[in-house]
């Protein structure tokens, strides 16, 4: 459907009693999380190994399917001072072309710091390095989608 630069308007445009995706998107990996669908709760997915666009978004969608997913939350790399690099600009030419392949609406969220966030708890959680390197972008793509869906649940 659309792209939904506004947050409180991507939550208002949710099928009800319907999880939605979260995506940590980056060079060589798509981190996928999702929610319950009562969306309270999220849970690390899986991480697609990016090939080209074509392929990627088949198992994107193919995924959002089989769960009835009702939207996606990419995650949105800004710089530390708020401004939006090249990474930022990719991760939007990735939302425009998923766009015109979907009627799931797309939202961003502010995703600062989750990989670090993510990378820290699965060193407490004694993750050796090597299994840290296969998980940490559905594990990132999870503390993205928490965010998400505890502003969501504060909505007006």
């Amino acid at each position: 459907m659309a792209i939904i630069e506004d947050f409180v308007e991507f939550g208002s445009s949710l099928k009800e009693m319907s999880p939605i995706f979260a995506l940590d998107f980056g060079d060589k990996t798509i981190g996928i999380a999702t929610s319950d669908i009562f969306r309270n709760i999220a849970t690390p997915l899986e991480t697609i190994r990016r090939t080209k666009f074509t392929a990627d978004a088949e198992r994107l969608l193919e995924l959002a399917k089989q769960r009835q997913v009702t939207g996606f939350v990419l995650g949105l790399p800004r710089n530390m001072d708020g401004s939006e690099g090249v990474r930022c600009q990719k991760t939007r030419a990735f939302a425009r072309n998923l766009e015109r392949l979907t009627e799931i609406n797309i939202a961003f969220w502010d995703e600062r710091l989750s990989t670090v966030a993510a990378e820290r708890a699965l060193i407490e959680a004694d993750t050796s390095r090597a299994k840290r390197a296969q998980i940490i972008d559905h594990v990132a793509a999870g503390y993205i989608l928490q965010g998400a869906l505890d502003r969501l649940a504060h909505l007006p």
